[in-house]
């Protein structure tokens, strides 16, 4: 499941003129030929930087959908896995071997990310309207994010806060983003950490209020990522969306959502296309129903293109981009069992 970066080959790669970085097509893999529905590089541990997984319905008795590395407390790679059919596969990736199953979610499992801050902590949303906070090491399910206040549709996205530790977003076919806060079960979440009885004996906790929702889309919402305190979310509307969620603290799940900037992403318009970031957040990358890649500046005002990649026999749904850390290199999954990848130019200043 886990490989590292390969190839080079040949070209292409179209530029805008105001912020440059040219991409060059380097290699493509051929994993079979049904659809891969995520790739992700390490972020996790700097020694593996350079390695990503993908997942997909290549297996006849299981089919994946989301994939994100998370550490053992010892500090080796894990996998974690999750798909149509609700359990969730923790992967020791130095062993090869499945470390731990998780069961509990009702129904297929859309996406799984992992706490940059706290790397054995993984959170998964579901189609069950649910979002779970799930132990890695030592197999708990500490809080589930679901009940009164909770998605009212399959949950399609979730990300933790990047310097936030409590915070959760989230995002469904209800057409909402919702904000969650682990700040008054946190004690759980320690807890986790040094329980001794077996993992169906913990105190498992339900959130049922988020701190905040926002109808910033008017159909789903299939992928949302933090950017700082902002957020950035996208619909079938062919754009990813960049706003501020402005909570009103004495009115818990109220406020406002300021709209700060839109980023088009033309023939984006079918669900579960997901987009990356570098590490760092300078650039997104994200692909559409026709095989091209869109790679956007982040962190300018008005919005910059930095590249549109593209090539003659990428024709494909794009169901996920992963960007590696310093953003030189991107990778594309696709729906007829591809994988692309392209490259940085060094270029003369």
């Amino acid at each position: 499941m886990a490989r590292t970066a390969i190839g080079c080959e040949a070209v292409v790669g179209s530029l805008t003129p105001s912020k440059k970085r040219e991409y060059r097509f380097t290699n493509r893999l051929q994993e079979g030929k049904r659809p891969l529905y995520a790739v992700v590089f390490n972020f996790m541990d700097y020694r593996y930087f350079n390695v990503f997984a993908t997942v997909g319905g290549n297996r006849k008795d299981e089919s994946f959908y989301t994939v994100t590395w998370a550490c053992n407390i010892d500090g080796s790679p894990f996998l974690v896995a999750g798909g149509i059919n609700g359990i969730i596969r923790v992967i020791d990736a130095s062993a090869e071997r499945v470390h731990r199953s998780f069961v509990g979610h009702g129904d297929s499992i859309n996406e799984i990310r992992s706490q940059p801050l706290k790397a054995s902590l993984v959170v998964s949303a579901s189609k069950d309207e649910s979002i779970r906070l799930w132990n890695v090491h030592s197999g708990i399910c500490i809080l589930i994010f679901a009940g009164a206040g909770g998605h009212r549709n399959e949950v399609l996205s979730v990300d933790f806060h990047p310097s936030d530790i409590y915070r959760v977003a989230s995002c469904g076919m209800d057409n909402t983003v919702k904000i969650w806060s682990m700040k008054e079960f946190w004690t759980y979440v320690e807890k986790s950490f040094t329980w001794s009885d077996i993992p169906s004996k913990f105190p498992t906790k339900y959130v049922q209020f988020p701190i905040f929702i926002a109808s910033v889309h008017s159909n789903y919402v299939d992928c949302n990522r933090w950017l700082g305190d902002f957020i950035l979310s996208k619909s079938v509307d062919n754009e990813i969306v960049l706003w501020e969620p402005k909570m009103k603290e004495q009115c818990p799940g109220e406020g406002t959502a300021d709209i700060l900037q839109k980023y088009p992403v033309p023939e984006c318009d079918i669900w579960f296309i997901k987009f990356s970031c570098d590490f760092h957040y300078n650039s997104a990358a994200i692909g559409n129903r026709e095989g091209k890649i869109y790679v956007w500046e982040l962190q300018t005002s008005p919005p910059v293109l930095t590249a549109k990649l593209s090539h003659p026999q990428s024709k494909s749904p794009i169901r996920q981009t992963a960007m590696s850390f310093d953003g030189s290199t991107i990778l594309s999954c696709c729906e007829d069992g591809t994988i692309w990848r392209w490259d940085a130019v060094a270029t003369e200043t």
